[in-house]
């Protein structure tokens, strides 16, 4: 457990770094915007685009590991929705559902599990942030608008979702390094070497943007929120999530489906990464319960130092 905490603190220690600059003003919240910019526009995608172009095509389009992921994510945002719609409506139900589902592999689990696997986990990292940002996130904002909430359906709903993607430079630089990674094609060597820098500044800003927008979401939303609305979504998304994903993987490979034990465990230790901090924002734009929403990213991403380095410490022996 030692040894598997050594990894983990440094990436979590940016977080507190990140939210403890934020609360003290040392980094002004007119600054968090920036940060974020210059990490989902420029440091991040080159990074995904480099784990792309070096993982293998196959690995990056595994349907069994997609298919179980697949699975288990609908299961838990079914489920969710189930659960809390009576008493909060579809749209707080929707968005909890998908911040229960919707792991931050983007900002910090695609460098996290290089760290602790290897580079061949960029190929099933990759693949659940591809499931979460098209099917996951699109499946959730259409079921936020079923109660009519705020003033647009369904289908507007659906087009604001499908322009926010093609808007996502995340998708398009994982596409291309999956095209590069089929091509066999490299960059030219100037080319390579200003991507490499972006590439390596994105963990660690990555990293220390969320503790920022942890920070500013916490110090901007006053209005008291009940425990009994956001502490059971923490715990069902660091525990039952990927407990249902070990479950699924190890049934699916009973059963003689071609999804390989490293896959495996580099889905369940996907699944179990504190929610995604960008489901505040799609929170926030679509009318739901943004205080709700941040304490459910920000309870997740505290707990998660401690039940993530567990779930390693289980897994990789």
């Amino acid at each position: 457990m030692l040894s598997v905490l050594l990894i983990t603190f440094p990436f979590f220690a940016l977080v507190l770094c990140g939210y403890l600059a934020a609360r003290t003003a040392v980094l002004p919240q007119s600054a968090i915007g920036g940060l974020n910019a210059f990490v989902l526009f420029f440091a991040l995608p080159c990074m995904l685009y480099r784990f792309g172009a070096r993982t293998p095509i196959g690995e990056l389009l595994d349907p069994a590991a997609a298919g179980v992921y697949v699975a288990v994510g609908l299961g838990v945002v079914a489920a969710t929705v189930a659960l809390t719609r009576r008493r909060l409506g579809w749209n707080d139900a929707a968005f909890g559902a998908l911040v229960a589902a919707f792991p931050n592999t983007g900002f910090m689990g695609v460098p996290l599990l290089v760290a602790l696997l290897g580079a061949p986990a960029a190929g099933p990292a990759i693949l659940t942030m591809l499931v979460d940002m098209v099917l996951t996130t699109s499946l959730c904002i259409a079921l936020s608008r079923l109660d009519g909430a705020g003033t647009h359906g369904v289908a507007v709903a659906l087009r604001r979702a499908l322009r926010g993607m093609l808007t996502n430079p995340m998708p398009w630089s994982i596409a291309l390094g999956a095209a590069a990674s089929a091509l066999q094609f490299q960059l030219p060597g100037p080319i390579d070497g200003t991507v490499a820098l972006l590439a390596a500044a994105a963990s660690p800003v990555a990293l220390f943007t969320i503790g920022a927008v942890l920070a500013r979401s916490q110090m901007n939303q006053h209005e008291r929120v009940p425990a009994r609305d956001y502490v059971p979504i923490a715990l069902a998304k660091l525990f039952i999530h990927p407990l249902l994903v070990w479950a699924a993987g190890a049934a699916a490979i009973a059963l003689g489906a071609p999804l390989t034990p490293f896959a495996h465990t580099a889905l369940v230790l996907a699944a179990a990464l504190p929610s995604a901090s960008n489901v505040s924002l799609l929170a926030e734009r679509f009318g739901a319960h943004n205080g709700r929403i941040a304490r459910i990213i920000l309870v997740s991403t505290a707990l998660a130092f401690l039940s993530f380095s567990g779930a390693v410490a289980w897994l990789v022996r």
